[in-house]
Order: structure tokens, then C-alpha cells, then sequence
């Protein structure tokens, strides 16, 4: 039995490494996902160029110009002198935010009162604009927050100044630590990398996506080219066939995990905190679901087209539903019930947990389990319809 399976495995090496349509499927999805996800796909906040305009003119409104300039996150390329040089400048798309501070902001400010500054964000992307908007009206609350602070100690140490004259007694020093601060703290990801975020979850993209149109294209090929038939005059048994046909694949798709992996970590610096065994323990009950979806388009594709188009038509919704680019919190209630019948969104939480959080077993045993029990179950039935289309 094992001999005639190791046959199997061999001449589907050899073939699927002389098709250059499953050639490309090794080579290309991972290639251009890293490129896409590690250097093209980038929602940081890092010097982007914004454009000021300053209606008060005041040594305080210079002062908020001074926080920008020193700023790692923006880089004023413009000062406009006129309002209608903001619709010019937005509607070019060039600068995507215009910091306008209103007449008024330098006296409101040293008064202790609500001081205005205006904040226009191109709204085009949404998520980006979002982010870049939260960044400005931190820095100018920070901004604001030093000022009330060192007004609030000058008041301070009048009062005192003026008690101890008045009293003719020794000096009165003020307790340090007076009034309120916050500070925030951002755990897993202190940087708020995208990169970080999207990086490890092009493992789950690409193993899902090549081993399951692999499997698909491999067992087609045998029908297309009449050469199924063949193979079942032989003294192969169709559960051979299978392992035969699916284990290439199985270890090509933990190769490909392996290969991602190491290039965030050496190429993009993305962080791995967790156990390397788990992964790829996980990555195994994964690939029972791919080997298993794989199998089942093959089952129901004439032509290799066919089972490419049919690929495609399970991952892009698993892959959208898995959590890659939208949280499933997001998403309306009926929709986020439906994620749960989606193996890739459990595959999709170990795997960033692993690489930003160092998670352990203890907490990701659930997903772990609902991987193995959807694998198993997805493989098995995939794996029957094969049995009896073969006979």
C-alpha cells in the first residue's frame, strides 16, 4: 500500500511541478500577497502632509505650530492664507488634512476657556481618515493639556508666593504631583504597525488559497486529460489515490507556512511571540478544511477553469469573513453568527495570537478544536463523494 502511495506522490510531484499553471500557483500568490500586505498595503499615520492655516496670529497658535513641526507624524507642506485654498487643496487629493485655527484660540487659551481649532480630513478613506483624525485631535489636546498645566502652576505659585508674603513666613513649596494625568498604553502592537496586522494573516490567505486550488486542478487534470481512468485500472485503491493526491499538497502548504513566517520576522520585523510548534499543529488541522475543500471541487469540476473559478468562489468570502481585513465585531450581527461556520477566522485568531500576542494553548484550545472538528468533518465527507464518483 505505502509503496504505491509513495508512486503516487512522486509522479504528482513531477507533474504539478511541469504544469506552469500549478508552477505559478507555488510561487506567485505568496510572492505578490507579501509584497501587497508587507510594503504596499500601509494605513500608518507617519509623516503624513498636512496643510496649516493660522487665523489667530498669536504666540500660542506658533506655539501649536511648533508641536506639529516636531511631530514624527506629520509634515506640514502647505500654510494657506485664505479659506478658499481649502477646498483647492483637498479637492487636489494631495494634502489630506488642513489644521485651521480659529481667530480668538491664543486669548480663549490663556482665559482658560474652550480654545477652537478646526480639523478638515479628506474622507475619502474612511479608515484612514479616521485614524489621521484621532492623531490630530491628539496633538492638540496635548498641546492644550501642557498649557492649562503650566497655567494651573503659575496660578499655584502666585497664591503661595503671595500667602508667604503677606504672612512673613517661611517658604510654602506645593506637593508635587498636583492635578491629573493620563497616560494610555498600547499593548501587542505599541506602534500600531499595519504591517503587523496584515502580515500574519497572509499565512492563512496563502495556505488556504494554494492548497485548495492545487488539490482541485491536480485531481481535474487526471479527468481532463483522460488519464483517470488509467490510474483506476491499476491495483490502486481509491483511499491510495487520495492520500496519494492530497499529501503533496499537505506538505506543500506547511512549507508555505514556514516560508511566510520566516520572512515576517527577518523581512518586515514582524514580531513572533508564540510557539512554533503549535502553529504548525494548527496549521495541520487547517489543512485538513483546505485538502478537504480542494477535494470536494474536484469532485464537482469538469475542467481545470472550472475548478479555478469554483476555488475562487469559496475564498473570497471566507477570506473577507475571516477577520483579514475588517474585525468581525464590525460586522452586522447576522454576519458575524455566519463567521462561525468559517474555519478561516479560527485559523485567522491563533495565528495573529501567536505572532502578536504569545497566546498559549490554555486560551487557544477552543479554536483549536473547532479547526480539527470542521477539518475532520469537511475531509471525511469530501472524501466519501470522491469514493463514489470513482466508482
Amino acid at each position: 500500500m505505502w509503496e504505491r502511495i509513495r508512486q503516487i506522490v512522486h509522479k504528482e510531484v513531477r507533474q504539478t511541478l511541469r504544469d506552469p499553471r500549478s508552477r505559478a500557483l507555488l510561487f506567485v500568490p505568496p510572492l505578490i500577497q507579501l509584497v501587497i500586505f508587507g510594503y504596499a498595503v500601509n494605513m500608518d499615520v507617519e509623516r503624513t502632509r498636512i496643510a496649516w492655516m493660522d487665523m489667530d496670529r498669536t504666540a500660542e497658535s506658533r506655539q501649536l505650530l511648533a508641536a506639529f513641526q516636531g511631530s514624527r507624524y506629520f509634515f506640514i507642506e502647505r500654510v494657506l492664507g485664505r479659506d478658499g485654498e481649502i477646498a483647492e487643496v483637498l479637492d487636489h487629493g494631495r494634502i489630506p488634512a488642513v489644521v485651521r485655527v480659529l481667530p480668538g484660540f491664543g486669548r480663549s487659551l490663556l482665559r482658560g476657556q474652550s480654545a477652537e481649532v478646526q480639523i478638515l480630513v479628506d474622507g475619502t478613506n474612511s479608515n484612514t481618515a479616521g485614524i489621521m483624525s484621532n492623531y490630530l485631535i491628539q496633538a492638540v489636546a496635548g498641546y492644550a493639556a501642557a498649557v492649562m498645566k503650566e497655567q494651573w502652576n503659575g496660578r499655584v505659585m502666585a497664591r503661595i508666593a503671595a500667602a508667604n508674603v503677606s504672612a512673613g513666613a517661611a517658604p510654602v513649596v506645593p506637593a508635587a504631583g498636583a492635578g491629573l494625568a493620563v497616560k494610555s498604553r498600547v499593548w501587542f502592537n505599541p506602534d500600531l504597525r499595519s504591517r503587523d496586522y496584515f502580515v500574519p494573516g497572509v499565512v492563512v490567505n496563502i495556505i488556504a488559497l494554494v492548497t485548495i486550488m492545487l488539490t482541485a486542478m491536480s485531481i481535474v487534470r487526471e479527468k481532463e486529460i483522460g488519464t483517470m481512468e488509467q490510474l483506476m485500472v491499476t491495483p490502486l485503491r481509491p483511499i491510495e489515490l487520495m492520500i496519494g493526491k492530497l499529501l503533496p499538497f499537505a506538505v506543500v502548504g506547511i512549507f508555505q507556512v514556514g516560508v511566510v513566517a520566516t520572512a515576517a520576522l527577518l523581512i518586515f520585523g514582524t514580531p513572533f511571540r508564540g510557539s512554533a510548534l503549535l502553529l504548525l499543529i494548527c496549521a495541520v488541522f487547517f489543512l485538513f478544511t483546505t485538502l478537504g475543500v480542494g477535494l470536494f471541487i474536484s469532485t464537482v469540476s469538469r475542467t481545470q477553469q472550472q475548478a479555478m473559478m469554483s476555488s475562487f468562489f469559496f475564498f473570497m468570502p471566507a477570506m473577507l469573513l475571516s477577520g483579514f481585513s475588517f474585525p468581525i465585531r464590525n460586522m452586522p450581527q447576522p454576519v458575524q453568527y455566519l463567521t462561525y461556520l468559517n474555519p478561516l477566522r479560527y485559523f485567522m485568531e491563533i495565528v495573529r495570537s501567536l505572532f502578536l500576542k504569545g497566546t498559549g494553548i490554555e486560551f487557544l484550545w477552543p479554536n483549536a478544536v473547532a479547526l480539527l472538528l470542521f477539518g475532520t468533518a469537511i475531509l471525511g465527507l469530501s472524501a466519501l463523494r470522491f469514493h463514489k464518483r470513482l466508482d
